[in-house]
């Protein structure tokens, strides 16, 4: 009997663990065949909305949220190189409760503890165009090359001799990137003379205007200027139009419909390195749609390749307007 009683029980106690098994056995199936996380809404902050290159780029990250999902909420805002704004954006978008944040910092740095308190929230970070520390993945236009566009082309005009101006612009990483390459492709030339770097024009038309008609007022021969972006070329050379100061040819880094329009005119501007706003946006979202659900990218920094927009091919270029 004793002997009975332990074979029921073990029998009991073989079929209890496989009915145990067999119910967990759907619950693993169904956690593996859950559904992906969907993409409801994504927060946007930018530099500045006054810049068309932020405004393609809004309108490239709403056109992308949109293909993935048709019922996304995209909500864009523009910090005004405000880094406080940006924080404000930042917890605006996590009491929103925001899958997904594209951000072009302010401050490359300095907003990290904004950036880990949005992942903390379990929100994806993606930064845009300038890198933001703590980021989940960066993408950006590769400004070390853009910056060796422009003043390979500098260089090859000057066939090699003359003095050029480098017209900075706010210290983050695309401005940094852009004089890296400048000076990198500038350095093989021994008869150039850099004859200035370090003048902010604040990446605005008047910022370049003003920076523009100081140097000119320093120095009487100048040959060539860099300018960080468009609209400082822009501003540069209206300043040099106003003094009466021609034969200086101008080169930056954008590919801006501004540019696009000086291009086609009689200005001083020659040529742009263009960067595409839509393509970052879109590259974004995917990155970070695919982040949400797990899929870590294969380089954190995604680099998208410029192009070099001249007087000789302007009319062939698809700028910024134009939707992708």
């Amino acid at each position: 009997m004793i002997k009975q009683f332990l074979m029921t029980v073990a029998l009991g106690a073989c079929c209890m663990t496989g009915a145990m098994a067999q119910a967990q056995a759907p619950a693993k199936d169904s956690a593996t065949a859950a559904a992906p996380r969907q993409l409801k809404k994504v927060g946007v902050t930018l530099g500045s909305l006054g810049n068309p290159y932020f405004v393609a780029l809004a309108r490239g990250a709403e056109a992308a949220a949109k293909q993935v999902n048709p019922q996304a909420k995209v909500t864009v805002l523009s910090a005004d190189y405000d880094l406080n704004k940006q924080f404000s954006h930042i917890d605006s978008f996590i009491v929103a409760g925001v899958d997904l944040i594209l951000i072009n910092a302010a401050d490359a740095r300095a907003i990290e503890p904004a950036v880990r308190k949005a992942k903390k929230a379990g929100i994806v970070v993606v930064a845009v165009d300038v890198a933001a520390a703590g980021a989940d993945a960066t993408v950006q236009t590769d400004n070390i090359q853009a910056g060796e566009l422009a003043c390979g082309f500098i260089a090859e005009q000057l066939k090699g001799h003359g003095n050029v101006i480098i017209q900075n612009g706010p210290p983050v990483s695309a401005v940094l990137d852009r004089v890296r390459g400048c000076k990198t492709v500038l350095a093989k030339h021994q008869d150039i003379r850099i004859l200035s770097d370090d003048q902010d024009g604040k990446g605005s038309r008047e910022g370049g205007l003003n920076v523009m008609q100081l140097y000119l007022t320093r120095f009487p021969k100048v040959d060539a200027v860099f300018t960080i972006n468009d609209p400082q070329a822009v501003g540069a050379d209206l300043a040099a139009r106003q003094l009466n100061r021609r034969g200086i040819l101008i080169a930056s880094v954008d590919g801006a419909p501004d540019i696009e329009a000086a291009l086609k005119a009689d200005t001083l501007v020659q040529a742009s390195a263009s960067q595409d706003p839509w393509a970052i946006a879109r590259t974004a979202v995917q990155l970070g749609v695919g982040m949400m659900n797990g899929q870590r990218p294969a380089k954190p920094v995604v680099l998208l390749p410029s192009t070099l927009v001249t007087r000789a091919n302007v009319r062939d270029y698809k700028g910024w307007a134009t939707p992708r």
